[in-house]
């Protein structure tokens, strides 16, 4: 029996998920094929979502019609905004979700898609009529027939785990690895390495010293990760803790060294730079009496608690000795310890920018099998992914989003232009327009060019368009309203700011450090009737974002017109125009690297590492340039 669908999507992470349902709300036949139904979007590591740079991402899908927001409000039981002490475009949202409850939510979103089905197997090969795939093949011994298949496998492609010199096979604790598709994968010319990540030990709270330790509350304000019109924090919201490590639970960890399958040779592959394990943190920062250390929720009702910063595969007996050694943890009780895993990735400059392989038409690979780290990496992939493994089987123009456009966009461009040699994170200094990608207005950047796709739905865009005529009638106002020194100087001084020697447009005065829209409205009873106008459900945060355009212009103007000079390179495509390696004036590692990746634009050919500008002079100057 052959079962035939438009798009397949192999694995249930959080890149799988939106893949699967960004595929099926656009019209494709989508089949989801996970190892096990009950851990669809399961939160491997932390069960947070979002924090810096990330959680600009996660706003991203949002806007784009993506889930990872609805289940992350629906589902949080602490919300923070990170970074308010500094200017919009560093501000990060940051969610602790409710483990189980984000699981029951992704797959009760899932299960009832239209277009979308689940099939409970694991994947053994590709089906491929000469370079381009046509279905998959499981373990099962059944075969599904596809225009288009999306590979997430996360770290389960030949998973190893690592418990100090214990061995075990696997994805994930207690699940299985996936073997074959990678060999199949080299078989065809894609080139493969390996990869580690690690997680921490999982603790019992009621062995927790909660008293020794510093309380680490949400905030309660209106933020939240979903632009929709729905409420936020149903689930009662929990606080973390944080506390520190000391000499002696560093001398037992020191003494665990030579069983640490990171540095008895055990482990090859490269690890997060910036996540490093309690192990890592002692040899490479060995003059630090104290690391700090955040125990984190794992739900609104579970004793299972997540000890942020103390990641390790040391031996068991080891990580238990060192926190014990902390004051807090004296009476510890533990669930499961930390492991560290190494997996299988593909070297993503093997990809195009829709997330195609260049080998291999109509395979798409997203999340951690591109070399990524992190849920929110992974989905924003997925949904790109999503969205051209749709488009590849209907027609149309890859979806592809630019570096001043999305975080999204650079994270793509970064991997496909780049590659990676250690597993990829998100960072604000990675995007050279993060002015223009703030949080706030990933909606205003991103729903309409969704909606025109078929993605974003009516109620998204009617959401949108209400937010953007509320807000330029906020901005209008504050331009063209005149104030008067003698009607306004008090309230002025009031509030800590100069006073007027002239008078001056309203907007003139909202840019000092002082003055918000909300404090000015009190002191101009015409500016209190504009703000009340605002739509009562979502009137914060529709003031903050007029607030934000107004303090800011001059930057944000001033970072569009580069973003702008810039992307006149990337209106200049080179994709098939050159044999790189005829061209001697330019250099050897030049004529390599652009052999390699063949890059679409002249902008793509400047980012990618090695280039230099004579080289890029020397493209233009071959095109008449």
């Amino acid at each position: 029996m052959t079962f035939n669908y438009d798009v397949i999507v192999v694995g249930a992470g959080h890149a799988g998920c939106e893949a699967a349902a960004a595929a099926a709300n656009l019209g494709s036949k989508t089949l989801l094929i996970t190892m096990d139904m009950n851990k669809i979007a399961q939160m491997s590591c932390n069960p947070a979502v979002g924090g810096i740079a990330k959680g600009q991402i996660v706003r991203e899908i949002d806007a784009l019609g993506g889930y990872m927001g609805i289940v992350t409000d629906h589902t949080a039981i602490q919300f923070r905004m990170l970074n308010k002490s500094k200017g919009p475009a560093m501000w990060s949202p940051r969610s602790q979700s409710d483990r189980a409850r984000f699981i029951e939510c992704w797959r009760g979103i899932l299960e009832n898609l239209p277009n979308l089905y689940i099939w409970q197997d694991t994947v053994r090969e590709l089906l491929l009529d000469g370079d381009t795939v046509c279905g998959v093949k499981t373990y099962m011994d059944v075969e599904f027939r596809a225009k288009s298949v999306v590979l997430t496998n996360g770290t389960f492609l030949n998973g190893l785990l690592h418990i100090g010199r214990t061995q075990l096979r696997g994805g994930r604790i207690a699940e299985p690895a996936a073997t074959g598709l990678t060999e199949q994968l080299v078989s065809l010319g894609i080139k493969s390495e390996r990869m580690k990540t690690g997680t921490p030990v999982r603790i019992d709270a009621r062995s927790v010293h909660f008293d020794e330790m510093a309380e680490q509350p949400g905030e309660n304000d209106f933020h939240k990760f979903s632009y929709m019109d729905t409420s936020h924090r149903v689930l009662k919201q929990l606080s973390c803790w944080t506390t520190f490590t000391n000499e002696a639970c560093h001398e037992v960890l020191r003494q665990g060294l030579p069983d640490s399958p990171l540095y008895n040779g055990q482990i090859q592959s490269i690890g997060p730079r910036y996540c490093p394990s309690i192990e890592t943190k002692i040899v490479t920062f060995a003059d630090k009496p104290q690391h700090q250390l955040f125990l984190e929720p794992e739900g609104e009702t579970t004793q299972e608690y997540y000890l942020n910063g103390f990641s390790s595969s040391l031996p068991l007996d080891i990580q238990l000795r060192a926190l014990l050694q902390i004051p807090a943890f004296r009476d510890i009780q533990i669930y499961r310890p930390g492991y560290a895993i190494e997996y299988d990735f593909f070297d993503p400059t093997q990809l195009q920018h829709n997330l195609e392989t260049k080998q291999i038409h109509n395979l798409f690979f997203a999340g951690q099998i591109n070399g990524t780290t992190g849920y929110e990496e992974a989905g924003g992939q997925g949904l790109i992914a999503g969205i051209n493994a749709h488009i590849n089987c209907y027609g149309g123009e890859p979806f592809i989003l630019g570096r001043d456009e999305a975080y999204i966009g650079v994270l793509i461009d970064d991997l496909v232009t780049k590659g990676v040699d250690e597993p990829y994170r998100m960072f604000t200094s990675r995007a050279e327009y993060r002015i223009l990608l703030r949080q706030d207005d990933a909606d205003m950047r991103l729903t309409e060019k969704a909606y025109k796709i078929g993605l974003a739905k009516q109620d998204r865009y009617d959401l949108l368009t209400e937010k953007r005529a509320s807000r330029d009638a906020i901005i209008s106002f504050a331009e063209n309203y005149s104030i008067k020194p003698q009607y306004i100087n008090s309230g002025l001084e009031a509030l800590g700011t100069t006073p007027l020697s002239h008078g001056c447009k309203l907007i003139e005065l909202i840019p000092r450090p002082q003055v918000t829209l909300e404090n000015m409205a009190e002191l101009v009873p015409a500016f209190r009737e504009v703000l009340d106008k605002v739509p009562v459900s979502r009137k914060e945060e529709i003031i903050e974002a007029a607030e934000i355009l107004i303090k800011y212009s001059g930057y944000i103007r001033r970072e569009q017109i580069i973003a702008d000079k810039i992307s006149r390179l990337e209106n200049i495509h080179i994709k098939g125009k050159f044999d790189y390696n005829s061209i001697q004036s330019l250099s050897t590692e030049a004529r390599q690297k652009l052999t390699r990746i063949d890059p679409d634009t002249i902008a793509q050919a400047s980012r990618i590492p090695g280039i230099s500008p004579s080289d890029i002079n020397i493209l233009l100057v071959m095109l008449g340039r």
